[in-house]
């Protein structure tokens, strides 16, 4: 922990000069673009895969007709027929779960009122009115909504709100464009096409977690949510269909 403490405040040196008084909040924005750029490589395996599963459907029906009255060896044909074109059922997730730890650390450090033996400084640190270390609820409790921590979580909220809207809009119009593919796309996932209704709706759930958690922690939130809608809108340009198998994994 101390060492990536060391990490955020270093970067917040180097972006003092520029952000004055918010460098540590620029600092974990850049953190976290670092951390999105770094498991973009995976993000770009991840949309050849769906691509691959989206061309792989014409096969996938087939044998899903073939085989309709016995599960075991349709399955089986399927995980087959994966692994014959070298498609990972689970290389969507891949990019997700490695951000994982480095949000946790985020939370962790933001949270932590000691580390490595010595008062958290960074706690003290703002974005603005709103220090790093405080959540909505602090912001509500010290000036309301429209104070100048609350207007900060505004803004924050707007961001979420239009990302999330875009991703429901775009998700919707792919599905719509082939609503049988989802059913088709990964062994076992039968009911994939009910997921997908409900899929576009979590974005919405990013609201609840950014008012819940540290705005330190909550900068990460939004600025990885932000990365993740313009990079499936480049990654998947050229195949919208295997823009929602990913949006909807």
């Amino acid at each position: 922990m101390s060492v990536f403490a060391s990490l955020v405040a270093q970067l917040a040196d180097l972006l003092q000069p520029l952000f004055h008084a918010s460098a540590t909040a620029a600092a974990i924005v850049l953190f976290t673009a670092l951390v999105r750029l770094a498991v973009h490589p995976l993000s770009r395996a991840a949309a050849r895969g769906q691509k691959a599963k989206a061309r792989l459907s014409p096969q996938i029906a087939e044998l899903r007709k073939k085989h309709a009255k016995n599960p075991d060896r349709m399955q089986k044909a399927l995980l087959e027929l994966h692994a014959k074109e070298k498609v990972s059922p689970l290389s969507g997730l891949l990019p997700s779960l490695l951000q994982v730890p480095a949000f946790f650390l985020m939370y962790h450090l933001f949270s932590s009122a000691r580390i490595g033996g010595e008062p958290n400084g960074l706690l003290s640190h703002t974005l603005f009115a709103a220090p790093l270390g405080d959540r909505w609820s602090d912001a509500l409790a010290h000036g309301g909504v429209l104070g100048g921590a609350g207007l900060v979580y505004l803004v924050l909220f707007t961001i979420v709100a239009a990302v999330a809207t875009y991703n429901y809009r775009r998700t919707k119009q792919q599905m719509a464009a082939a609503p049988l593919v989802a059913d088709q796309q990964l062994p076992g996932m039968g009911a994939m096409s009910a997921m997908t209704k409900v899929m576009p709706l979590l974005s919405f759930f990013t609201l609840l977690t950014v008012a819940w958690v540290p705005l330190a922690a909550a900068l990460y939130i939004v600025t990885s949510t932000t990365w993740t809608a313009v990079e499936r809108a480049f990654l998947y340009r050229d195949m919208p269909v295997a823009g929602a198998l990913a949006t909807a994994a």
